[in-house]
């Protein structure tokens, strides 16, 4: 809950890389300098924390103010110069993201540019669905080592400052994702907007927090969640207030009962009287109450029966992310792939032909690389969209393709932002009947190059489709041959290949427009080809 510092003395070492995250926040600005090694093992260097009450600006009036954007740059200025002093200068060394009182606010767009105009920093407003990735790729680690996590059903939660980020597990993968507005610093506002006395603090915080605790339990399939991964600076201060000595430890386990306790005698302390007895800052004591009561309804909720304490943060997904230079990893991926199997059987689609798509879509875009260019996470995002092409047809099979451009669009998938979910939703769109169109309203608000790839992408779902006309997995030894301009398929496990070669023909169009090669689909044991 203090504020980090922890100073390194380091040599410079030419197997090493100097990196730096930085987390602009509700209600602070938190910076974290590593080092990453060749194998990816990431040492801290250095942590700082400065108070900035970006918040109380967004969620009182809606817009940041020109005097907390100003207190904004001279603490980034003072990290720029901490940072230099690790040799973290260029920007492939930085990574800097701001949350929800950065996102919802008014003027979000000229508090980011005047950031980087004084400071060179590159911030990121990211979405809720990112930081729900970056929560999960922060705390992967505890699952691993944990047989009991990984075998039973667990929630991580953060409640901190603007919004709650909740992610539900059952045996290792990931259920459920949200991200809400329930915000320990937006429950004080609460407070301070209804004048609330002192002997009705409880009752309204009760009242506000229990709302979304119902709507989320609703939503969530799991009426009992044996452990509750708790991150944040507030859950971190009642551990060590429980447990004084857990910081030594990855982690600390507490007993709900004990938890609730510690919160039942916190939550009617006055904030004044927080700072004076545990010394802490008074922006840091404001949220303390809030933030542990939302914890323990979410405990009471869903019958947990231990709270597990993690020193884990945001940051540490972002040096993660940096230790294997941005690309997602194998276990997000399939965290990621197991999201969109679990909506495809909500929609009852036919998984063997949607899986076998998915298969043949990961081949032709493996083949196709030299001509397409893109890299392993559009090949997990075309992998999304077969597996989810006809989940439309749960309402018609007529137009069924912008029926499943419609549950995409409007579905929520772990991890991925709305614009990695528009890019699926629209290949999904496209894997039949017409070609994007500049008059498509959804296709036309992209920019070139997503435009560029959703027809890309599309083209190749269509010929994967067209290859899987009989819903029978028919086909799998296939061999691809460029030969002058045609792009020749040949099947080696089948002769009849009449359906899927008229299936070309109707499908194969927008490959020829992109790619600028004809389809011909082949049998090796003898059938002559036809071309799409």
């Amino acid at each position: 809950m203090s504020q980090e510092n922890q100073p390194a003395e380091t040599q410079p070492k030419n197997d090493v890389r100097p990196v730096a995250v930085i987390d602009i926040g509700a209600t602070a600005i938190r910076l974290r300098i590593a080092e990453i090694s060749p194998a990816g093992v990431i040492r801290t260097l250095e942590s700082l924390q400065r108070a900035v009450q970006l918040g109380k600006d967004t969620f009182t009036s809606g817009h940041i103010e020109q005097t907390s954007i100003e207190e904004c740059v001279k603490v980034l200025q003072s990290f720029n110069r901490v940072m230099k002093e690790y040799g973290v200068t260029r920007p492939d060394q930085i990574r800097a993201v701001a949350t929800s009182a950065v996102r919802e606010a008014e003027n979000r767009d000229a508090f980011l540019d005047r950031i980087y105009m004084a400071t060179h920093i590159n911030v990121e407003a990211i979405e809720g669905a990112e930081e729900n990735r970056l929560t999960y790729i922060a705390v992967h680690d505890i699952f691993q080592d944990d047989p009991r996590l990984r075998s039973s059903d667990a929630a991580i939660i953060e409640v901190g400052g603007g919004s709650t980020e909740m992610i539900f597990v059952r045996e290792g993968r990931v259920t459920f994702a949200r991200n809400s507005r329930l915000g320990s610093l937006r429950m004080r506002q609460t407070l301070e907007t209804y004048r609330a006395p002192a002997d009705r603090v409880r009752a309204v915080l009760d009242q506000y927090i229990q709302r979304t605790v119902d709507q989320l339990y609703w939503s969530v399939a799991a009426e009992e969640v044996p452990y509750l991964v708790a991150i944040s600076g507030d859950v971190r201060f009642a551990a060590s207030l429980i447990s004084p000595r857990w910081e030594k430890e990855k982690f600390a386990r507490i007993d709900v009962r004990t938890f609730s306790n510690l919160t039942d005698r916190l939550v009617p302390v006055p904030v004044d009287e927080l700072v004076r007895k545990y010394h802490i800052p008074y922006q840091e004591a404001e949220t303390i109450g809030p933030a542990l009561l939302a914890y323990a309804h979410l405990a009471q909720a869903f019958h947990v029966k231990e709270i597990i304490v993690a020193q884990a943060s945001l940051r540490d997904g972002l040096l993660r992310e940096l230790a294997v230079r941005g690309a997602w990893t194998f276990e997000f991926a399939e965290q990621a792939i197991h999201a969109a199997m679990l909506l495809a059987r909500k929609y009852n689609v036919d998984q063997d032909h949607s899986l076998h798509v998915a298969d043949l879509c990961v081949r032709l875009f493996r083949e196709l690389q030299p001509e397409h260019g893109l890299d392993e996470r559009f090949e997990l995002l075309l992998r999304i969209s077969a597996l989810l092409h006809e989940v439309g047809t749960f309402i018609s099979d007529q137009s069924h393709h912008k029926h499943s451009m419609y549950i995409i669009q409007n579905s929520e998938l772990f991890g991925l932002t709305r614009k990695d979910t528009t890019l699926i939703a629209l290949m999904a769109r496209y894997h039949r009947r017409a070609v994007p169109r500049s008059y498509h309203d959804e296709y036309t608000t992209l920019d070139r190059d997503s435009r560029l790839t959703v027809s890309k992408l599309a083209a190749i779902l269509r010929v994967a489709d067209a290859l899987e006309r009989k819903h029978t997995q028919q086909l799998r030894k296939l061999t691809f041959v460029r030969e002058k301009d045609n792009f020749i398929i040949t099947v080696q496990d089948a002769a009849d290949l009449m359906l899927e070669q008229l299936a070309l023909k109707e499908k194969g169009d927008l490959f020829e427009q992109v790619f600028g090669m004809k389809v011909v689909l082949r049998s090796g044991l003898g059938t002559e080809g036809v071309g799409a």
